[in-house]
């Protein structure tokens, strides 16, 4: 097991199988030394979670469960890095999250959400998951999800 997926264990969480992809994409594609995930959804076993919070708009009332949500999405968008590196040691910084809420009008809270997300990168990878990030409100997205995950990571040269 590798040291990132042993500081997951130690926060409780667990990397699920690389996510399939949905259509004519890859879950990741490596390009010199960064590797960019398409987006992810918060699916456990291959089905979009149905607790609160994982799916419809969010709100003022469910943005702690849409930030649950947000955990479950990065996690399986360093499954699909893991997908292409073999080995999530192999990542030297985590460089740019991007989160999309599913977001009720007025709600303005998107930051909140992602803070789920960014909690699991720093719980994995320390001081190197610290990254720059976008949190953005949207009218839809696919499956009804609350919210969507994207990744960059920079790897290691050698």
């Amino acid at each position: 097991m590798s040291l990132v997926e042993t500081r997951l264990e130690k926060a409780d969480l667990s990397l699920p199988p690389v996510p399939e992809a949905a259509g004519i994409y890859d879950p990741a594609v490596r390009s010199g030394d960064l590797v960019f995930t398409s987006g992810q959804l918060p699916f456990v076993g291959g089905e979009l979670v149905a607790e609160e919070g994982c799916k419809g708009k969010v709100n003022e009332i469910n943005q702690a469960l849409a930030a649950h949500a947000a955990r479950i999405a990065v996690l399986n968008a360093l499954a699909a890095v893991k997908g292409v590196l073999g080995d999530l040691d192999h990542i030297e910084r985590v460089i740019r999250l991007t989160v999309y809420v599913a977001s009720e009008s007025f709600f303005a809270n998107q930051h909140i959400v992602a803070n789920g997300a960014s909690a699991v990168l720093y719980e994995a990878f320390g001081e190197k998951g610290r990254h720059a990030r976008c949190a953005i409100g949207v009218a839809e997205l696919p499956l009804d999800a609350s919210v969507e995950v994207e990744l960059v990571v920079s790897v290691r040269k050698g």
